[in-house]
Order: structure tokens, then sequence, then C-alpha cells
């Protein structure tokens, strides 16, 4: 399972011109599901998101998480994490889970932020989607649950 997470003033997930999802200040995250995935990727996904200390304390240092600053998480999926774009000009898409596999594990990546106290917005699963952010930093960090980067 792969994550993009930015530092955001604010986030928001609009389909068919209506709002989906938004937030303040808080985590955007990008949620991508891949082959194999299973319930210690989410784990692991859900806890970093949870824990990253990447807002800044008194002393300007980032050290501060998104729970120690009262922020909230706006979750998209976001199959195209999941790409390989080694070869050719046109991405494969043959790592990312099929939808009736993502959408759970995406749901639970979600369930679980909830569990532990955060205030949670969404996407909308499969759908074309237009998402709009004010990044704070910037500050846009990479995620494997797999940990090849």
């Amino acid at each position: 399972m792969r994550a993009v997470v930015q530092r955001v003033l604010s986030a928001k997930v609009t389909v068919d011109d209506r709002t989906v999802g938004e937030i303040g200040q808080g985590l955007l995250v990008l949620v991508g599901v891949e082959q194999g995935d299973g319930p210690a990727d989410v784990e692991y996904i859900a806890r970093k998101i949870r824990e990253l200390r990447v807002f800044e304390d008194e002393a300007r240092h980032l050290n501060r998480s998104v729970q120690d600053v009262g922020g909230s998480v706006l979750v998209v999926s976001q199959f195209t994490l999941a790409a390989d774009c080694r070869k050719g000009r046109r991405p494969s898409f043959d790592e990312a889970a099929p939808p009736r596999i993502a959408k759970p594990l995406y749901e639970d990546v979600v369930r679980e932020l909830q569990a532990n106290g955060l205030k949670v917005a969404t996407g909308e699963f499969q759908a074309m989607m237009l998402v709009s952010l004010v990044n704070d930093g910037p500050v846009t960090l990479l995620l494997d649950s797999r940990k090849r980067f």
C-alpha cells in the first residue's frame, strides 16, 4: 500500500460539482492499494499517518502529529499510485489491486484512523474527483507499507 501525505491548511474533494469531503488544517492522504495488500499494510499506513510528526512546535521543529494539533485527515483513493512507469511511456497498473479488494482496504484505513480519534473525511471510491488543497510548507511525504522507499 502506498500513500502520498500532504500537510495542508485546507483540502476538499468534489464529484460532479458536489463537495464529498472537506477539511481545514491537517493531512490530505492519497492512498493506493496494491496486489497482495492486507491488514498489516492498513495498520502500517494508518499508524504512520497518525504518528508522523510533520507539524511545527513552538521552536518551529517538525515535532507534532496531526493528532497533537487537533487536525483532520482527508483520505482519497488513488489507484494510480500503484503505477509502474519504468518501462515505456504508458504506466502499467498491473500491481493495482482490483476494486473488490482495494475498496475494503481503503475503507479499513479510514476506519482505523477514525478509531484512533481522528476526524476523517473521504473522497468517493472509483469516482472522477477534483481535489483542491492549500499545501502547507509545502510538506509532502511518500509512504510505502512494503518499505521500498
